[in-house]
């Protein structure tokens, strides 16, 4: 959240947003009219609800989307990863994502050459930025994710730059005796930022849970238009990401709070 605050407040828009699951931090940006484009499996808050603002932009045409599956982004990460021009799956045979993705040139039919069993064979996606949130960082970009990842680490070896915010960032070395902890190495990392509560008001796992009140306040205004969103968020992004977080929780009760529902959890 807090790279994509950043985003934000710099105004650097016609972006194309990839990812699997595409959830508060697009709607924001989209909200902020600075996406034209997004690949994704899907964007929902999940119980939450949809995305509004993109929802309501791509009825309208202002931003373009590439419907795939899950598997299908992770696969195309992955194809990044290896440096590999695609991978083959058969993921999205019987499908109606497979029409316009071979449409948009993202996705080939083919055959096994050993079976000749039906295969699709999927373009490796190479982002120019990645952005993720951590547990924890040294100073040579070494991260710690805990918990379980998703595509995230194929996403990252895939991109061409990859900035990290981290819940903390130790010195370079920090991992050296217990190097099994680190998730990304430092080769595919270009720079990391420290950022407490960083992913607010979503959650980072054994570090704070997500702060229902606030997705909730922000699902509420998205229901009501565009004007309420874009209002809310000139009146809380215009600043640093801490000017964010004391102006939502000035007494910092609803993060201790946080701390203390994922402490209970794990």
């Amino acid at each position: 959240m807090a790279l994509v605050h950043e985003v934000i407040r710099q105004g650097i828009g016609g972006l194309t947003v990839v990812g699997c699951n595409l959830s508060l931090p697009l709607d924001m940006l989209v909200a902020s009219g600075l996406v034209a484009r997004t690949e994704q499996g899907t964007g929902n808050l999940e119980r939450y609800g949809t995305l509004f603002a993109w929802r309501r932009a791509v009825e309208r045409g202002e931003v373009s989307v590439g419907d795939h599956s899950h598997l299908a982004m992770a696969t195309r990460f992955a194809a990044g990863a290896l440096g590999l021009p695609f991978l083959p799956t058969r993921s999205l045979l019987g499908t109606d994502l497979l029409e316009d993705l071979v449409t948009s040139g993202v996705a080939v039919e083919s055959a096994d050459p050993w079976t000749n069993r039906p295969v699709v064979l999927l373009k490796a996606l190479t982002p120019d930025v990645a952005v993720i949130h951590a547990n924890r960082a040294d100073t040579s970009g070494n991260i710690v994710i805990e918990g379980v990842t998703s595509h995230e680490v194929d996403m990252v070896r895939a991109a061409r730059v990859t900035i990290v915010s981290a819940e903390q960032v130790l010195p370079a070395g920090a991992f050296a005796d217990r190097p099994e902890q680190v998730t990304i190495p430092e080769a595919y990392v270009t720079a990391v930022v420290e950022q407490p509560f960083g992913a607010f008001p979503t959650s980072v796992y054994r570090a704070y849970d997500f702060a229902e009140p606030e997705i909730k306040e922000y699902q509420a205004l998205g229901r009501t238009g565009d004007e309420e969103l874009r209002a809310w968020i000139a009146a809380n992004l215009g600043g640093s990401f801490d000017d964010y977080l004391k102006n939502r929780d000035a007494s910092g009760a609803l993060r201790d709070g946080l701390v203390e529902q994922m402490r209970r959890l794990v």
